[in-house]
C-alpha cells in the first residue's frame, strides 16, 4: 500500500509541475535585476501597456542623507522628493510588434525620460533601449530569482 501512495504522489506532483503555466519565451513580466545590479524592476501589465515599477534597491538608505533614497536628480523640485523605491520607470509602454514594447522610460540616474524600446532575448533576458533622437543606448537586465 504504502508504495502505491508513493507512486500516486509522484504521480500528482509529476501533473502538478506540467500543469504550471509555462513562462512564455517573450513575456516580459515579472522581477528583472539592472544591468548593473543595483535595482530590481517589477513589470507587469496595466491594462493593455506595461509598468514598471523599483521594487528593490541595493542601496536604498542615501549615505548622504541616512534616511531612503529619493529622486534628487529630477529637475522638478516637488518629484525631487518623491522615494525611489515604487517608483514607475516605464510610462505608456505599449506593444509595438513581435516581442517588442515601445513608450518611455524614467531614468532616476538623470532625472529625465527618454523614448524607449523592450524586448525579451530569452526567457532570462530582457533589453532595455533609451533613445534620444536616433541616438540610442540599452542594457540587458536579468530575470530576478
Amino acid at each position: 500500500m504504502t508504495g502505491k501512495l508513493n507512486v500516486l504522489g509522484l504521480s500528482i506532483a509529476a501533473l502538478m509541475i506540467v500543469a504550471q503555466p509555462a513562462l512564455a519565451a517573450d513575456d516580459p513580466t515579472g522581477t528583472w535585476l539592472t544591468q548593473a545590479g543595483d535595482a530590481k524592476i517589477k513589470v507587469g501589465k496595466c491594462g493593455a501597456n506595461l509598468c514598471g515599477n523599483v521594487v528593490w534597491l541595493k542601496q536604498p538608505i542615501d549615505p548622504g542623507t541616512a534616511k531612503p533614497a529619493v529622486d534628487d536628480k529630477n529637475p522638478d523640485r516637488e518629484l525631487a522628493k518623491r522615494p525611489i523605491m515604487g517608483l514607475q520607470l516605464f510610462i505608456g509602454m505599449h506593444p509595438d510588434g513581435a516581442n517588442r514594447w515601445s513608450g518611455k522610460i524614467y531614468n532616476a540616474d538623470d532625472g529625465q525620460s527618454y523614448d524607449s524600446h523592450i524586448s525579451v532575448a530569452d526567457p532570462d533576458a530582457l533589453k532595455v533601449e533609451g533613445c534620444v533622437g536616433a541616438l540610442c543606448g540599452g542594457e540587458t537586465w536579468t530575470r530576478a530569482k
